[in-house]
């Protein structure tokens, strides 16, 4: 997947509940908070564990920001919508 479809993709579900997969087989399920050209922000889903599914941090952002923490665009392989897979 092109770094340009990930980043269309990324805005088109910014604010919604998505399970991202990155290229080195790490699954992040969380709530998309903001997008950049370069990286993707999720908050973990604190429904799932958010610690338990590949999650590091303290989940919530560094420095005092709420953005959740950030995946490099180039690293992801797929990106679906959560509710796909959990209703």
């Amino acid at each position: 997947m092109s770094q340009s479809n990930v980043y269309s993709q990324c805005c088109r579900y910014h604010g919604q509940r998505v399970r991202i997969t990155c290229d080195d087989g790490r699954v992040h399920i969380g709530e998309i908070t903001r997008v950049s050209r370069n990286m993707v922000w999720i908050r973990p889903d604190n429904n799932l564990g958010g610690y338990g599914l590949g999650f590091f941090g303290d989940g919530f952002g560094f420095g005092g920001f709420r953005f959740g923490f950030g995946i490099a665009l180039g690293a992801i392989t797929a990106i679906v919508l959560a509710s796909a897979f959990f209703w």
